[in-house]
């Protein structure tokens, strides 16, 4: 198999059930920046894409953190029908979590128990095999989605 010539990486979705509650969220803790225009979208073309009928959706990117002004982005949406959120679990299959470095993991916890979010396990750290070690801890955003916070050091 031969990799496709120009690839990537370009962004992630996430579907929440009030949009600007959880890109607040991303903004406030981690520093993500709105990437303009704003999305607002009902079509054929949207329900043809999603499989769905009378589909309508909203939200808008948000820039990570240490990508630059060209990074990759968070894409932040809301169907105006939503399923229910199945509860966090790292073992499910499937997309896991998302991963932000920190300076200090117990203090980034904190912020995010603040701004809405909640804690998952607790803060350990691992020896890596190149003698690096990461401190790190699942949380969840305001809608129960996992969030990894980690720091290395040598």
């Amino acid at each position: 198999m031969v990799a496709i010539e120009g690839a990537r990486f370009g962004h992630v979705n996430l579907t929440g059930r009030d949009w600007r509650r959880l890109a607040a969220f991303y903004v406030d803790v981690f520093g993500c920046t709105l990437v303009p225009p704003e999305r607002d979208f009902r079509s054929p073309d949207l329900d043809a894409a999603t499989g769905l009928r009378g589909a309508h959706l909203s939200g808008a990117h948000l820039r990570l953190p240490g990508g630059g002004e060209t990074g990759p982005t968070l894409e932040i949406f809301q169907y105006d029908d939503v399923e229910d959120h199945p509860g966090a679990a790292v073992a499910r299959p499937g997309w896991g979590h998302v991963a932000f470095q920190v300076p200090d993991v117990a203090g980034a916890l904190e912020s995010v128990v603040v701004a809405g979010g909640g804690r998952y396990g607790e803060i350990v750290t691992f020896a890596t095999a190149d003698g690096r070690h990461v401190t790190w801890c699942y949380a969840t955003d305001p809608d129960g989605n996992i969030v990894e916070l980690q720091a290395w050091s040598s």
